[in-house]
């Protein structure tokens, strides 16, 4: 999600919510400790400079379990942070601590922010020599693919 679709979603609701990927929620009494604007240069294998912007919010659950972060004081902290860090609209990610600090995506649903897993991936596979799935077709004599249930393969 970018933040000024971010923004424009909090701008919409009266509670804030944030689900994880397993269907929990982080707990209501979370805190924003940072908002980060982070930049990441790297090289990936095949030899590409490569380079990532994002906004990092950091989630934390203390034990003030009356503490209520409400959608206008976060826009609120995104507007001073966006004066201090100078950042433009980017993909926010979100990072919340479980048994190890979880990088997640963005998404809305209507109702609660979804975190979603982000996966790692190889970004040059035609360098690294890692071989194109193909797709499984299965095929009958007359070549046209056989649905499995149909007994005719």
């Amino acid at each position: 999600m970018q933040l000024s679709a971010f923004k424009q979603t909090l701008g919409q609701l009266d509670t804030l919510q944030f689900q994880l990927p397993n269907g929990q929620f982080v707990p209501a009494h979370f805190h924003l400790t940072e908002v980060g604007h982070v930049t990441r240069n790297y090289i990936d294998c095949g030899g590409t400079l490569r380079q990532e912007n994002k906004l990092n919010l950091q989630l934390w659950v203390a034990s003030d379990t009356d503490h209520r972060l409400k959608p206008d004081s976060v826009l609120e902290i995104l507007q001073l942070a966006e004066k201090q860090l100078a950042y433009t609209d980017m993909e926010v990610e979100v990072e919340y601590q479980e048994s190890t600090i979880g990088r997640y995506r963005l998404a809305f649903d209507g109702i609660a922010f979804q975190l979603l897993n982000t996966q790692t991936a190889c970004l040059a596979p035609n360098q690294c020599g890692i071989p194109q799935e193909k797709p499984r077709v299965r095929v009958t004599a007359s070549g046209v693919s056989c649905d499995p249930n149909s007994g005719c393969c």
